[in-house]
């Protein structure tokens, strides 16, 4: 993510959540991604599903997070 190459990076945050579907921070770096290419409808998405990981786990450092990062988007189409 950090070098620039966007498509690299999201091919490896779908095969980490593929592999490790529990892993949340996954999700959080995800979404952001996206919402970061203004492709706020799939960071929603991944966010969301990330929100209920995070609470089956029982993380709420990374519930609370990812529930702040969607309410960010709320206001984008």
């Amino acid at each position: 993510m950090n070098s620039g190459d966007v498509a690299a990076a999201e091919e490896h945050f779908r095969k980490l959540l593929a592999s490790h579907p529990d892993y949340v921070a996954g999700y959080f770096h995800f979404g952001r991604l996206l919402a970061k290419l203004a492709r706020t409808g799939e960071a929603r998405e991944i966010l969301s599903s990330g929100i209920a990981v995070a609470k089956k786990k029982g993380d709420d450092h990374a519930r609370s997070e990812m529930e702040t990062a969607l309410s960010e988007l709320a206001g984008d189409s």
